[in-house]
């Protein structure tokens, strides 16, 4: 089991994201890490099944990073062992003129999960204030009052018994360059490749400072944030879990006891 807390952002902190690490491994070898992922993603398997089962909780996960930071594949790697019945994943793009019509959060709330249920958010709201920010698509006025609509949002999540936790995948500008070219030197993964990504990379300094004051300002003790270092990807799938564990772990569910004597039942 490993500890958590020195990724997670205190309510209060200051956050300079250059002055995180991009790369860890914890203490850990890369083959203890990975056997760890394995308990955990069984133990994570049995709480989801509590979840469903319960219909007390539904949980909300948050994915934001910069481009080739690991949102797909922490995802599918974290969360592939689940029943995906119970599992739903919505990734956020530019808005459309539709939802351009209504309020920011608008698009946001329909996707919220209901209770029983866990919902994987690649990318969120945050993007209104972070990409809105940095490519100013919105004047300062605009995107700096809706920090307070986003923990107005997820303090109205959490007290109708979602548990939300916001993990930042956090890599260097070096590492996105690696994973960049990656994706242009294998023919399949040229689809993933988008030169417009290129753009957003030579603003990674107003990346890091938007980002920076995001997490700052709106981690929260009902809707924390987490900056994991993940350019080991391993350790990136560890931590997520572990702390996704522990946090279902702490609710002590178990099951609903029937409406009915099963000794009573003859099947015939």
């Amino acid at each position: 089991m490993m500890d958590t807390q020195p990724f997670h952002i205190a309510p209060g902190s200051v956050v300079d994201l250059r002055e995180r690490p991009t790369r860890d491994d914890g203490g850990f070898r890369k083959q203890e890490g990975k056997k760890a992922v394995k308990r955990l993603s069984k133990r994570l398997g049995e709480l989801q099944e509590l979840l469903y089962a319960r219909r007390d909780y539904a949980l909300l996960v948050v994915f934001q990073a910069m481009d080739a930071g690991g949102k797909d594949s922490t995802t599918r790697r974290v969360f592939r062992k689940l029943n995906p019945a119970g599992v739903r994943v919505k990734s956020f793009k530019s808005p459309s003129d539709r939802e351009r019509l209504h309020d920011f959060l608008w698009r946001i709330h329909q996707h919220a999960p209901r209770r029983g249920y866990i919902g994987i958010f690649n990318r969120s709201q945050y993007e209104d204030v972070v990409a809105v920010r940095v490519r100013q698509l919105a004047p300062p006025d605009t995107w700096q009052g809706r920090f307070e609509h986003i923990n107005a949002f997820e303090r109205l999540l959490a007290s109708e018994g979602t548990i939300v936790l916001k993990f930042f995948l956090h890599i260097s500008e070096a590492y996105q360059k690696e994973r960049l070219q990656r994706r242009l030197d294998r023919a399949d993964k040229h689809w993933k490749f988008d030169p417009g990504d290129l753009d957003d990379r030579g603003r990674w300094d107003p990346f890091m400072e938007a980002y920076s004051e995001s997490i700052q300002r709106c981690s929260t003790d009902h809707a924390p944030w987490y900056v994991v270092p993940a350019e080991r990807r391993w350790f990136r799938d560890l931590v997520v879990m572990q702390t996704v564990v522990d946090k279902l772990d702490s609710l002590r569910m178990d099951y609903p006891e029937p409406d009915f004597d099963p000794a009573k039942i003859e099947i015939p």
